[in-house]
């Protein structure tokens, strides 16, 4: 720490035991080691304390960027979930195309519209998009009494 070597110390211990005497000179070491001791500690928890500090300024900064990293990610994916979203909702669309021909044609609403088409068909006698287009006609009504189409379409 000084660079002191033997000598050094030789010279100052003879200094020490003419100007404090051999009576005092062992209390008088004692003392200086005590110093000497304390004074040790205090660098090596100042040290420490130092190295805590650059460790936790070193995490800080792992965290920060591990923070931003997880950040980052996370709005990407957010945005690919949008994207997936989209991608769905137009696949749904043309599937609903697909399985009712008359949204296809763009002769019913939409989904909403499609779904109370097919049941309104199903539950009451109101004329199918079909007859308006002139596709079904009366035949199916007809048939089921028993009478001749022409004659049901003469009468009309």
């Amino acid at each position: 720490m000084f660079d002191i070597g033997f000598s050094e110390f030789f010279v100052i211990g003879i200094v020490a035991l003419l100007v404090i005497g051999p009576e005092r000179l062992p209390k008088v070491a004692r003392t200086a080691g005590h110093f000497f001791g304390r004074m040790q500690r205090y660098v090596a928890d100042v040290k420490a304390d130092l190295n805590r500090e650059m460790d936790a300024s070193e995490l800080r900064d792992i965290k920060n960027t591990v923070t931003e990293a997880a950040n980052s990610m996370q709005d990407a994916m957010q945005s690919h979930v949008g994207e997936i979203n989209q991608e769905i909702k137009k696949a749904e669309d043309e599937f609903g195309k697909l399985t009712n021909p008359m949204l296809h044609f763009g002769l019913a609403g939409g989904a909403h519209a499609a779904a109370s088409t097919s049941t309104s068909m199903e539950s009451s006698d109101e004329p199918s998009p079909q007859l308006d287009l002139g596709l079904g006609g009366d035949d199916s009504g007809a048939s089921a009494a028993g009478k001749d189409p022409e004659t049901v379409r003469a009468s009309s």
